[in-house]
């Protein structure tokens, strides 16, 4: 049976965490300076935990963490410099990384933008919602393995169900680009990486489970023509899901980074605070059964390999 817990599609990052107590813990937010970023590192800090901002803009960070520490009361929430696409960056955040890491929310992302390469040639949207977190978390693994009991989280998105991992044409070098088959693309990799990461590292305490965090207006569609979302809004009908707030957003990440609810729990896909069920088609509701296919995890996982150069376990 899926899982389930008492809270729901308006619970907030504030309700889920209320009463745990993270103190002596830490925790690394990517995209922390903005949208549900902010939220969860706000719940993760209200509850004690040392909360580390990784962002693009530092500015925007630090703007963030004055305000974190203003309505927390913690002080202990910190900017580091981080560009996903930019595996060099990448690279020098887990190296200046020191100490064990309890908590890793692999939240930033890009979505349907035009199409942009990497100074490697990869698509932008698969090298850094895939690519970048996973050199990041890869390369944290000695921190999260020394912390007894890490949780790293990966947040997807319904819009995984645009299309499976096109394993022969991953980069758009043949096929004609679409901006929202490369974020369903790109999304169905964070899933997949929760899969094949939790099989490996569920023996040293590490656990890793995926998400959906709901329909949220943030700076996350800054590359969409809002006439776009709206006609995909419209067409779905009766099936369009509400947005939710920034703070509700938040909540299924924040639920799965610190609640005990999901203690020894891996590998799984959830929205809503809850397990999702099968994809539907009359619903964006769901997982794609392709975005939990362990084959596919475990041929992305050598395929991710083949470009990072990462020697994870």
């Amino acid at each position: 049976m899926p899982i389930t817990t008492p809270f729901s599609w308006d619970s907030t990052a504030e309700e889920v965490i209320e009463g745990v107590d993270l103190a002596g813990r830490r925790a690394v937010v990517t995209g922390g300076a903005s949208g549900i970023g902010v939220e969860t590192a706000r719940a993760l800090a209200g509850a004690g935990a040392e909360v580390t901002l990784a962002v693009r803009d530092t500015v925007a960070g630090e703007r963030t963490a004055e305000e974190i520490v203003a309505t927390t009361g913690n002080k202990q929430i910190h900017v580091a410099s981080l560009d996903l696409a930019d595996q060099a960056s990448v690279r020098a955040f887990t190296a200046a990384w020191e100490g064990p890491l309890h908590i890793l929310v692999n939240n930033a992302g890009v979505m349907a933008s035009p199409l942009w390469r990497t100074a490697e040639g990869w698509e932008m949207q698969f090298a850094t919602n895939h690519l970048g977190h996973f050199t990041l978390a890869s390369g944290l693994l000695p921190a999260l393995r020394a912390a007894g009991g890490a949780r790293v989280v990966a947040v997807s998105s319904s819009a995984h169900r645009y299309s499976g991992i096109v394993f022969d044409d991953i980069h758009f070098e043949r096929r004609e680009y679409e901006p929202w088959s490369a974020y369903g693309q790109s999304k169905t990799a964070n899933i997949l990486f929760a899969v094949e990461a939790d099989r490996r590292w569920s023996g040293d305490g590490i656990r890793v489970n995926s998400l959906h965090p709901g329909s949220i207006a943030t700076n996350l569609q800054r590359h969409v023509d809002p006439a776009e979302l709206q006609r995909r809004r419209d067409s779905a009908g009766a099936a369009a899901i509400p947005r939710k707030t920034t703070e509700q957003g938040a909540s299924t990440s924040v639920l799965l980074a610190a609640s005990p609810l999901l203690d020894g729990v891996g590998g799984r896909y959830f929205e809503d605070c809850d397990e999702a069920g099968p994809l539907r088609a009359d619903t964006p509701r769901g997982v794609a059964d392709y975005a939990l296919d362990p084959q596919a995890a475990a041929r992305l996982w050598d395929v991710t390999l083949q470009h990072v150069g990462s020697t994870a376990a």
